[in-house]
């Protein structure tokens, strides 16, 4: 374990690493440490040199705790991302991971109830639908999260929309 890393985020790194190197799936910790016992969506990030490597989540649980969910979202961010290749063992040594622990979402009436820091926002409109985190690098004001975050989900500009509203505790 690296010195001063989240338990969260450790358990992220292993379940990346084993798959990569062993393509397995890890257990959770047995008995499950209590602050794995939660039940929560989870965001699993990547970085390299600073960049994006990867990032997938869960906005509800679909697991049974959070250990659960840290380790399915791990393997998916580091293999499944759409966006880039999946991770290679050589990189593994170069790898950031951030794991990110939902609050339940909630409708918003108007978007003064926004800040982009504090708050990640879920925009739907019809069957699209999209999630963007808080506190994203870059993301400063309500309009720009919201402009994201629609295009995200391949939503109009000029379309209405339902927010909601989540908090995150990020561990790094």
């Amino acid at each position: 374990m690296s010195a001063g890393s989240h338990p969260f985020v450790e358990l992220a790194r292993q379940a990346i690493e084993t798959y990569v190197r062993e393509g397995r799936v890890i257990d959770p910790p047995v008995p499950v440490p209590g602050e794995f016992m939660e039940r929560a969506g989870v965001f699993v990030c990547i970085k390299k040199n600073k960049v994006l490597r990867g990032c997938i989540g869960t906005l509800r649980p679909e697991q049974g705790n959070l250990a659960l969910e840290i380790i399915r979202n791990a393997i998916c961010t580091a293999v499944e991302d759409p966006r880039f290749p999946g991770v290679a063992e050589p990189e593994l040594g170069e790898l950031e991971i951030t794991v990110d622990v939902l609050s339940p979402s909630t409708p918003i009436k108007d978007t003064s109830e926004l800040d982009p820091k504090r708050y990640g926002v879920v925009v739907k409109s019809g069957y699209r639908r999209a999630l963007l985190l808080p506190d994203l690098e870059g993301v400063d004001t309500v309009k720009k999260q919201l402009e994201i975050a629609k295009r995200k989900a391949g939503i109009s500009p000029g379309d209405l929309v339902e927010i909601e509203r989540f908090e995150v505790r990020r561990y790094t």
